[in-house]
């Protein structure tokens, strides 16, 4: 039994995926089952995704939120505390109530699994199911954490599913190609239930598709069911959205970057599709005030942080800052982790940076500075393994031309985000 919330987050964040030897979900389905099955008990939007997915989910969130609904979500990962990634019209589960969940999902590891622990991922699943079925809302929005077929969120049957891009990534899980990784991805499509599609590539769309004919589900996908036009940039950009007889111009949206739209277009979708009610003005509205921490944020005037985990997520960094910033020179700082595509991520970084910083996070599954600066062709390259003494150094020595780019893990940039915010405090004290 856990007697206080430190002690209860400690030790589930030591959890590791490999902890419990059972079968995928096995773990999760039993807990569940004697808990009553929480998660049979409530409506659900479920994303999955490479790229996008939270900034999806919380345009959503968004738009479900203005329209009068009681909306949960459940996201990943946190930028400074667990509670974060449960919530409730953005309001943070309360440790009482995380601590009492967290007691019952151990008593019955205990019992019933012989004290065999899933990991944390799934361990916290539990925790929000049981949050959202003791509390009286009208939808929730679940965010995978690896793939979707075989996780821990995969026991719901949502009333919509959405899968934002596919990229390369966890091959060593997921398969080394797009198609076997989109066959993953689409592990979440539900029978009878529809699927909102913002991948780009031909052959994975083809499987997530094939997945939905099976399943006698509908897909709607970017750029054939639904529509992006008139696209202006700005702050706030805009754009015109169509699909079927639901058309709205001149969307005002406060995330920056033509990725931001594309998901804000599947937002709209997934969100009209749960209710088909909702207004033009709510979506807007709603869309125009949209902002998800850790994404191209700004800092301040010249840190920008992005948590630009993969290739794709750099590509789409790279782009927004041309379209944003196209004055200035830009410092990069990287750290990541080992399961990513470096190579190709930092070759994009490389053509525009002014310079290339590589560091590293206290994670066991952190890539090494060095090893990530050894691939970078750049003339100028530094490398610190701390990287509250890089970024610090970095800060000092930026010129006004310049604007510092700190990218990489949403792990890296959930520490940075914290020891920036508190930096900013400390000065303006």
């Amino acid at each position: 039994m856990f007697h206080s919330i430190n002690e209860c987050t400690d030790f589930i964040f030591k959890l590791r995926a490999s902890t419990y030897k059972g079968e995928p979900l096995e773990a999760v389905r039993k807990i569940l089952c004697e808990l009553d099955n929480p998660h049979e008990k409530v409506k659900f939007i479920h994303f999955a995704g490479s790229n996008g997915k939270g900034s999806t989910l919380n345009a959503t969130r968004e738009i479900l939120k203005a329209h009068g609904l009681r909306v949960g979500a459940f996201i990943s990962p946190h930028l400074e505390r667990v509670n974060e990634r449960i919530t409730i019209n953005h309001e943070q589960i309360a440790d009482a109530e995380f601590l009492k969940y967290a007691n019952q999902v151990d008593d019955i590891i205990q019992k019933k699994l012989d004290g065999q622990y899933p990991s944390f991922f799934e361990m916290i699943t539990v925790i929000a199911f049981l949050h959202f079925a003791n509390q009286t809302i009208d939808v929730a929005l679940m965010e995978t954490g690896i793939g979707g077929r075989l996780d821990s969120t995969n026991v719901l049957i949502p009333e919509v599913s959405v899968i934002t891009t596919i990229s390369l990534e966890h091959t060593e899980m997921l398969g080394d190609t797009i198609e076997k990784i989109a066959f993953e991805k689409a592990g979440i499509v539900k029978e009878g239930k529809p699927v909102v599609v913002g991948v780009k590539q031909q052959e994975a769309r083809q499987v997530i598709k094939q997945r939905a004919q099976e399943c006698q589900s509908n897909s709607f996908c970017l750029n054939e069911e639904i529509k992006i036009k008139n696209i202006k940039t700005g702050n706030p950009q805009h754009f015109d959205y169509s699909f079927g007889n639901d058309v709205i111009d001149n969307i005002p949206l406060a995330m920056q970057g033509e990725h931001q739209i594309h998901n804000a277009a599947l937002a709209i979708t997934a969100s009209l599709l749960f209710d088909s009610t909702i207004q033009e003005d709510t979506i807007r509205n709603s869309l125009n005030h949209a902002q998800w921490e850790g994404r191209f944020e700004k800092v301040s005037e010249q840190i920008l942080i992005d948590g630009a985990h993969n290739s794709e997520g750099i590509e789409a960094l790279v782009r927004t800052l041309k379209e944003v910033f196209p004055a200035k020179k830009y410092k990069f700082v990287y750290a990541a982790l080992q399961d990513k595509d470096h190579e190709v991520s930092i070759r994009m970084m490389d053509e525009v940076a002014s310079s290339m910083s590589f560091t590293q996070i206290d994670l066991p599954r952190a890539a090494q500075a060095e090893v990530l600066a050894s691939k970078s062709k750049h003339s100028t390259i530094r490398i610190n393994g701390n990287w509250q003494q890089m970024i610090t150094n970095e800060m000092q020595s930026l010129q006004e031309d310049e604007l510092l780019v700190i990218t990489g893990s949403l792990y890296f940039i959930a520490e940075v985000r914290k020891f920036l915010v508190e930096k900013v405090e400390a000065h303006d004290s």
